[in-house]
C-alpha cells in the first residue's frame, strides 16, 4: 500500500479538486493524509483523509477571500489586487507580478523545516505537491523527496520554452487583447520574477542543499516523475514540460457525481424553474465575487435579453449586489443572490453559466457540458478564455465594459446553441477525472526505497 501525503496551500479552490484527487487516491489502496493548514481539517475528514497541519504560505482563502482573516500586509494585498481589476488585464498582472514574492515564496525555510519534520514522522512513498506551493516544491526538492506535481490552474502555469513566462498569458481572447507596449510591460515583469525566483531558489539550494541539483528555472520546477494537470488536453495548448508523465485529469470532480442538493437550495431550485426557466448561475470566484458591479450586471443583462432565471455568488457583496439599481425592478422568482452557491450541483440544471475563467469553473461546465460566458480578470484566466472560446465552450467578453445588453445577448446565444464544440469535448472529457488521474499516478510513481 503506497503512503501519500497531499500538500495543498490554504486556498478552498486549490483544496477542493486536491483533496477529490487524494480521496481517488485513497479508493485505489492509499494511504493520503492531506496537509495543509487546520481551517482545512473538515475537508480531509469529509474525503475520508488523514489530516496533518502545514502551512506553506501566509496567504489564506476559506471560501470567500474577503471574509478570510489575513495578516495587515495580506489585506492590503488583497485589496491592491482588487482594485487593479478595475482598470484591465495590464494593471492587475503588473499589480500580481508584483505581490509574487510574498504570495508565493514566503517563509522558505520555514516549510523546508516543517516538511522534513513532517517526513521524519509521515514517512509516505511519495508526496502530490500543489505546483503554487513553491516554498514546498523547493523544500521536496532540496531534501531529494520523491513527489508528483498537480498543476492547478491553466497549463501554461509551468512554462517549458525559453519564450515562456509564469505570469504572461500564453494567449488572449478576442476580447481583450493588451497592446503592443502593455504586452511588453507585462513580458518584462514577467521575465523579472523569473530571474528573481530562479536566483532565490538557487541561492536557497546552495545554503540548504549544497549537493542538490541547481534548479534551471523556478517556475518550470516540477517533478521528474508525473505533473497532473486538472485540465482537458487541447491540441493547441503549449508543450508540457519534458521528461515527466503528463497526466491530463480533464476534471476532478466527485467520481460519484454532486451530492443531491440540501431541503433549501432545492427549494430555491425548484422556484427559479418554475415554468422550465432556463437556469443560469454567475460566479466569478472565491476572490472576484467582490466585484459587485460585474455581478449586477450580467444578472440583469440575462433578466432583460432571456427567459432564464440567474442565482448569483455574490460573497460578502450580497447587499451592495441586490441594492444595485440593475436589479431593482428585478423578478424575485427569476433571481437569488447567496454568498455562495452549490456550483457543482447547480450546473447539472443549468442551461448556461457566467464566470471569471477559473480552472475550476472552467472544467466543471465542460463535465456538465454546461457553455459559459467568461468574463476573466487576472492570472491565468485570459488563457482559459482563450481556450474555451476556441474550443466552442463559450464566449467572452471583457468584464470591466460590460453592458447588460451585451451579456444578455451573449448568454441568450449560448442558451440557443452558439457553443457548438461543447458536446463533443464533454463527451470525451467526462469519462476522465480523479479515478483515471489517481491510476496513473500511482503507476508513474516510484516506491520510496
Amino acid at each position: 500500500m503506497a503512503r501519500v501525503v497531499v500538500i495543498s496551500p490554504p486556498f478552498h479552490s486549490h483544496a477542493r479538486p486536491l483533496a477529490t484527487l487524494g480521496s481517488a487516491l485513497s479508493r485505489h489502496g492509499a494511504r493520503v493524509d492531506f496537509a495543509c493548514t487546520a481551517a482545512f481539517a473538515d475537508l480531509a475528514a469529509h474525503h475520508g483523509l488523514g489530516f496533518t497541519e502545514l502551512a506553506v504560505t501566509r496567504n489564506a482563502n476559506h471560501g470567500t477571500a474577503e471574509a478570510t482573516r489575513q495578516d495587515r500586509a495580506g489585506t492590503e494585498r488583497l485589496r491592491e489586487f482588487l482594485d487593479a481589476t478595475r482598470h484591465g488585464p495590464t494593471e492587475t498582472l503588473l499589480t500580481q507580478a508584483r505581490h509574487r514574492a510574498d504570495d508565493m515564496l514566503a517563509d522558505p525555510e520555514r516549510v523546508l523545516h516543517d516538511l522534513a519534520d513532517l517526513d521524519r514522522r509521515l514517512r509516505p512513498d511519495w508526496y502530490l505537491v500543489d505546483q503554487l506551493s513553491y516554498s514546498a516544491t523547493l523544500a521536496l526538492h532540496g531534501l531529494a523527496l520523491p513527489y508528483a506535481t498537480f498543476c492547478p490552474g491553466h497549463p501554461s502555469y509551468l512554462p517549458a520554452s525559453a519564450d515562456a513566462y509564469f505570469g504572461f498569458p500564453y494567449a488572449w481572447p478576442d476580447a481583450l487583447r493588451p497592446s503592443a507596449e502593455d504586452l511588453e510591460r507585462l513580458r518584462g515583469a514577467a521575465a523579472a520574477n523569473d530571474a528573481a525566483f530562479t536566483a532565490e531558489f538557487r541561492a536557497f539550494t546552495r545554503r540548504h542543499a549544497p549537493g542538490r541539483p541547481l534548479p534551471e528555472r523556478a517556475f518550470a520546477l516540477c517533478s521528474p516523475h508525473t505533473v497532473v494537470f486538472n485540465y482537458p488536453r487541447l491540441p493547441w495548448l503549449p508543450p508540457a514540460p519534458a521528461g515527466p508523465r503528463a497526466v491530463h485529469a480533464g476534471h476532478l470532480l466527485p467520481d460519484t457525481g454532486p451530492a443531491p442538493l440540501d431541503g433549501h437550495w432545492q427549494a430555491v431550485l425548484d422556484r427559479l424553474t418554475s415554468g422550465n426557466r432556463p437556469l443560469v448561475p454567475v460566479a466569478l470566484g472565491t476572490f472576484l465575487s467582490a466585484r459587485d458591479d460585474v455581478l449586477a450586471t450580467a444578472a440583469a443583462g440575462i433578466l432583460r435579453h432571456t427567459p432564464a432565471s440567474v442565482v448569483v455568488a455574490a460573497g460578502e457583496r450580497v447587499a451592495a449586489v441586490t441594492a444595485n439599481p440593475l436589479l431593482r425592478d428585478a423578478d424575485p422568482a427569476r433571481l437569488h443572490v447567496a454568498p455562495v452557491i452549490p456550483q457543482q450541483e447547480l450546473l447539472r440544471h443549468a442551461g448556461a453559466m457566467v464566470h471569471h475563467g477559473g480552472n475550476n469553473s472552467f472544467t466543471e461546465c465542460l463535465h456538465a457540458g454546461v457553455p459559459a460566458l467568461v468574463l476573466p480578470f487576472s492570472s491565468d484566466q485570459f488563457a482559459i478564455a482563450h481556450d474555451a472560446e476556441r474550443a466552442g465552450a463559450g464566449r467572452c467578453l471583457d468584464p470591466n465594459t460590460l453592458t447588460p445588453d451585451a451579456a444578455g445577448r451573449a448568454v441568450a446565444a449560448l442558451l440557443a446553441g452558439a457553443a457548438h464544440g461543447l458536446p463533443a469535448l464533454s463527451a470525451r472529457e467526462r469519462p476522465h477525472g480523479p479515478a483515471w488521474a489517481a491510476a496513473a499516478l500511482l503507476q508513474s510513481m516510484p516506491a520510496r526505497s
